[in-house]
């Protein structure tokens, strides 16, 4: 990998993200709301549950959705080798991600905020696109990886 990727203007702190696959291309992840990295573990699917998620995991003694990161993105299913449990609005979540590629400060002199044509089209979970060796970089914020319909519905079918 080269050491030098795009980020979004409002972002160009120099924080350090966590770069995995997840599809066609890479996705960065802010450092500060990743928990841990772990091995996939047995997911139980969640009757009439959203595409994106795979179901629910026990992560730490507690019951955690995973999310299926290509899927959020609007890509085929990924090969999950890896969940990344993060933080997202206080709660946990784990992304089923392809890869886990390491850590990088990108670099914030070239910004990269999405273009007109695909702000309406992009994932909320989206910031910001560039390229990092010549493959499509997508800089996701943690905050609105999971929609709150989504964790509404977790919600209703865990209350008794």
């Amino acid at each position: 990998m080269t050491d030098q990727a795009a980020i979004a203007p409002d972002q160009a702190d120099g924080a350090s993200w966590l770069l995995c696959r997840a599809g066609a291309g890479f996705c960065a992840l802010p450092l500060a709301h990743v928990v841990e990295i772990m091995r996939v573990l047995p997911v139980e699917a969640v009757a009439a549950a959203s595409p994106c998620l795979r179901g629910l995991s026990i992560i730490r003694g507690q019951p955690v959705p995973v999310v299926d990161l290509g899927i959020l993105l609007g890509e085929p299913a990924c090969a999950a080798a890896r969940l990344v449990a993060v933080r997202v609005g206080g709660r946990p979540v784990a992304l089923a991600v392809a890869s886990v590629l390491g850590v990088r400060t990108l670099d914030p002199t070239t910004p990269s905020a999405l273009p007109p044509l695909l702000r309406d089209a992009a994932s909320d979970a989206i910031s910001a696109i560039g390229t990092l060796d010549a493959e499509l970089l997508f800089l996701l914020q943690a905050g609105r990886l999971v929609p709150q319909s989504l964790f509404d519905q977790l919600d209703a079918e865990a209350a008794p």
